[in-house]
């Protein structure tokens, strides 16, 4: 990331009006510096020269005053600005950055999703040093060091020539300590977003290593990592340290240069003292600002290279999505010929070619990994297929690429339960009508005919007999307060309820036993009843015994495909197509 780096501005609104801000806040301290010097110089000089008395110089003074409390006015702007927009900013690239992640889809989320998290918590919260510190003062560096230098200039020529000769010194150093700085930054980052994912990975199979008796075995790996992590944070702190006493050594030894040559020419009569004292203390303002740089910038440095990581995945190019509205899948068939994604060195799926058609049962069967799942997603549109096509043609024989059809309204009539469904804090009514009900009068919400059969159908009737409060139970994060097998069934409840035509179906029977598979068995028949297609992906020979067509996805190896992103095509997504909702 450049210094001021132009997509900053690009990509969040309130960062422009910031840089708007302390540009003007940096101008006018610029002129309250300048007349600050000039205001103490001949305040000072008259009564020591004898020129004038105390009472005479009162008006100079009353005017000093009124120029450090402005300088006071213009620090608390910036600085109150400074926090009001790193807070702004910060929430803008976050919106931004899960906007995005949602849009490159689920294999992008499976490689990336830990590191990305990581980014979004911990790493943006370093953003703030550069808006708070460094910021401000590269602006100052561009206005008060061009303006004290002209100062210098106009007063005393040669001491500015002293400050040209010297002030370069300043940068040099910046920038070799700088790269120096941003390589541990960059360190730091990278080993935080290790870190980040390894206690991802360890919190999300901690369940399964708990029931193995292994939950203890990954501690030595986190240790070695929060060690690394420590060694990189101590060995970037010690740069900004070292590297903060070098600037201050350049700046106190320029100054010193100047403060005596003019001293000796105040010794010898050349210059008098209204002169001297502003240029002994405009000089320091001089190089204040670009040694504030300097040393801010290690402050800075980890929020730099987040907001460079963040700018990586905000570049990424997406797909433009179609403007075609989707036929009515209610009569639409869906084609797939010679589908196939590119996954880890292999093809999964493998030349997929799947008719579905409508108010029928199709199954998807195959060894697991071989893409099932991901023909799921493909037919979802959340991925496009690497090789061959997938076109829905409508009753009238019209065919249409999905990749042209508008997802907002093929999702609307999609509804997707996944292995693991998604479902959110609040009361199970809410779960499975997408919104809590409204029960401001104080009255319950009434029930649906509609619900108490599709519950009915599914056998969670019998789950919500269980429940203390029925369909007003609470329930947390993920179905926190249910069983594995109640959250299959809500999910399959939520999706006979819904009127969408087109319903895909992952495992519905992964979590049940001999009972609740008979009863899935029998929504799938209801589903197929209502006229509504079903594609379900399926293991259990019941499942596969009562679809009306049968196809087996598999995967081809490739050893030398090398894909751009390296997920699992099986990957698993918690997420819910129903009503257009996502």
């Amino acid at each position: 990331m450049k210094p001021l780096d132009p997509r900053l501005m690009r990509y969040a609104a309130a960062a422009r009006r910031y840089i708007a801000t302390t540009a003007i806040t940096g101008a006018l301290t610029a002129l309250l510096v300048v007349a600050q010097a000039w205001l103490i110089s001949h305040a000072i000089s008259p009564v020591i020269t004898g020129a004038a008395t105390a009472s005479e110089v009162r008006g100079t003074a009353a005017a000093l005053t009124g120029v450090v409390i402005a300088r006071a006015v213009m620090l608390y702007v910036q600085e109150s600005r400074a926090h009001r927009a790193a807070m702004d900013v910060t929430v803008d690239l976050r919106r931004q950055v899960l906007d995005r992640a949602a849009v490159l889809g689920p294999r992008w989320r499976a490689v990336h999703g830990a590191d990305t998290a990581t980014l979004l918590t911990r790493g943006l919260d370093d953003l703030e040093p550069y808006f708070t510190r460094y910021l401000p003062q590269l602006l100052l560096a561009a206005t008060v060091t061009p303006a004290t230098g002209l100062v210098l200039l106009t007063q005393d020529p040669p001491s500015a020539i002293a400050v040209a000769c010297t002030i370069p010194l300043i940068p040099v150093f910046m920038i070799l300590i700088g790269r120096l700085t941003q390589a541990h930054s960059d360190a730091r980052l990278r080993t935080m977003e290790r870190l980040g994912s390894q206690l991802l990975d360890l919190l999300s199979g901690l369940p399964t290593l708990k029931a193995l008796g292994r939950q203890a075995g990954p501690a030595r790996r986190v240790r070695e990592l929060g060690r690394a992590y420590n060694a990189t944070t101590m060995s970037t702190l010690r740069v900004a340290f070292l590297s903060g006493a070098v600037l201050e050594f350049i700046t106190t030894l320029s100054v010193a240069i100047v403060a005596v040559e003019v001293g000796f020419r105040l010794l010898y009569g050349r210059m008098d003292l209204a002169t001297g004292l502003l240029v002994i203390m405009i000089t320091p303002e001089v190089y204040q600002p670009l040694r504030q740089v300097g040393f801010q910038f290690h402050a800075s440095a980890n929020g730099v290279a987040a907001v460079e990581a963040v700018f990586t995945v905000l570049d990424r190019a997406v797909p433009k999505p179609g403007t075609t509205p989707a036929p009515d899948l209610r009569m639409a068939r869906i084609v797939l010929e010679q589908v196939s994604v590119a996954a880890r060195g292999a093809w999964a799926p493998a030349d997929l070619t799947v008719e579905i058609r409508p108010a029928r049962v199709v199954a998807l069967t195959g060894a697991s990994g071989a893409g099932k799942t991901t023909a799921a997603q493909l037919l979802l549109g959340l991925l496009a297929p690497d090789r061959g096509t997938i076109r829905v043609i409508a009753a009238d024989g019209e065919a249409v690429d999905l990749a042209d059809v508008d997802p907002a309204s093929w999702w609307e009539q999609i509804a997707w339960v996944p292995q693991r469904p998604a479902i959110v804090p609040g009361t199970v009514l809410g779960n499975v009508l997408g919104r809590e009900p409204d029960t401001r009068s104080g009255a319950p919400a009434r029930i649906p005919p509609a619900l108490d059969a599709a519950a009915a159908a599914t056998g969670f009737d019998q789950v919500l007999a269980s429940l203390p409060e029925g369909w007003y139970t609470r329930v947390g994060q993920g179905g926190v307060g249910l069983s594995v097998g109640q959250r299959q069934r809500l999910a399959l409840t939520r999706a006979l309820a819904l009127d969408a035509p087109l319903v895909l179906l992952d495992e519905p029977t992964a979590h049940l036993d001999a009972a609740g598979q008979a009863q899935v068995l029998d929504a799938v028949a209801a589903l197929r009843a209502a006229g509504r297609t079903v594609v379900v992906i399926a293991h259990r020979r019941a499942l596969v015994a009562m679809a009306d067509d049968v196809f087996a996805v598999v995967s081809r190896s490739s050893p030398g495909l090398e894909p751009e992103e390296s997920g699992s095509g099986a990957t698993t997504e918690t997420l819910v197509f129903a009503g257009g909702d996502r």
